[in-house]
């Protein structure tokens, strides 16, 4: 079986609409050949819409969709070389596993051979360990072992684009964390533009060259991965993106002789730091802002080199021992705060405790808009990324 063909992706300002309603609102994207994006957002937001009119099976009320330079929007579904695998891995019940597999394979004006045929079943199979299956009905497979069914189907294809629709939804933990590795691990043997799909930001954020973020059928950020955790556009990112999330206190920013300090509302508790020296900072700042500072980068007072102007007072409300570290939830002011502590700090449930922020990890969002007005830590260049192989 030949490496999958490698096919740029444009959508140009897409919409969907049902009537009144705007499920995906002009959105603009551009898949580079043989690139693995996800696109990621809560339910209803607009994305298995996308993933549906990327594969024709809705048609698109406005804007334009390209793979390569040739123009999508009026292309047949079987006539775009496209493999989709749905949540619900959409096997015949009373077709084995290799028929399966091979189910309309020459639909869409192929015709494989059927020495061809046999070559890629076996080939796709192995691939996925389930060369020992191919005569079982799906009854008798597990939830994986139908996946993989599913995923070999769209494979001995060679698409020029490959769609994924939350397509671990239905395993359990330990075999979505099984079949994520074995996902990226197929992207690279085979190579195909894909496109996948999920609510899940574990998923996103291990799978994706590049994540969309999406709501309310917009696109918030396109990034990748450990850029968008680190340097989110607004704070729809900021907490949809981690997990446990980040932590939104109320503040203003004033300047004294060069240097900034935040300083809390008073609805949010009693505190005050100083920012880095930095030349990012507007001087038209907005009186209210919001601070935003992820529960990895708060620390206890006593056991960092941080030092703050005015701590936060963190009550502790309960502790929740991960093994590998303890999240502790608490209230600053009228806020729920969390903190994400080493696994044997000594923190009991009633007491107050002094935290200080990582400098370095300060963001901070307009209080009206939402959107980002600065990053303690500078924005790196986005590096290329190279989907040769």
């Amino acid at each position: 079986m030949d490496t999958a063909s490698q096919t740029p992706l444009s959508l140009r300002e897409v919409t969907k609409q049902y009537g009144s309603l705007t499920a995906v609102n002009a959105i603009d994207l551009e898949v580079d050949p043989g690139e693995f994006v996800v696109i990621v957002g809560p339910s209803g937001c607009g994305k298995s819409t996308t993933l549906r009119m990327i594969a024709g099976l809705e048609d698109i009320t406005d804007g334009e969709l390209y793979f390569g330079d040739e123009l999508m929007n009026d292309i047949e579904p079987k006539d775009r070389n496209v493999a989709m695998v749905f949540q619900n891995y959409a096997l015949y019940p009373h077709m084995s596993a290799r028929r399966n597999m091979v189910f309309g394979i020459n639909a869409g004006g192929e015709s494989y051979p059927d020495d061809e045929i046999d070559e890629r079943v076996s080939e796709a199979a192995a691939t996925l360990g389930i060369s020992d299956l191919l005569d079982r009905m799906p009854g008798q497979l597990s939830g994986g072992e139908r996946q993989r069914v599913a995923l070999g189907r769209a494979l001995i294809r060679d698409p020029d684009v490959l769609l994924l629709d939350e397509p671990l939804a239905n395993l359990d933990a330990k075999l979505r964390t099984e079949m994520r590795a074995e996902l990226d691990q197929l992207h690279q043997e085979f190579g195909a533009t894909t496109v996948y799909v999920t609510h899940n930001q574990t998923e996103a954020m291990t799978l994706g060259d590049r994540v969309v973020v999406l709501h309310d059928g917009e696109i918030q950020q396109v990034d990748p991965p450990q850029r968008l955790y680190d340097f989110p556009k607004n704070q729809f990112v900021a907490e949809f993106i981690g997990s446990p999330t980040i932590n939104f206190l109320s503040a203003s920013v004033s300047r004294t002789e060069g240097s900034y300090r935040i300083e809390s509302s008073s609805r949010a508790g009693e505190f005050r730091m100083n920012l880095p020296p930095t030349d990012r900072l507007e001087d038209s700042l907005p009186e209210e802002l919001i601070f935003g500072i992820r529960p990895e980068d708060l620390h206890l007072a006593e056991t960092t080199d941080d030092t703050q102007a005015e701590p936060l007072s963190l009550t502790v409300n309960t502790t929740e021992p991960l093994g590998n570290s303890m999240l502790v939830y608490g209230t600053v002011g009228d806020r729920e705060v969390k903190v994400q502590l080493d696994a044997h700090a000594s923190v009991s449930v009633g007491e107050t405790v002094s935290l200080v922020s990582d400098p370095d990890r300060v963001h901070l969002f307009d209080a009206e808009t939402g959107d980002i007005r600065y990053h303690s830590a500078r924005v790196p260049e986005p590096a290329p990324v190279d989907h040769s192989d």
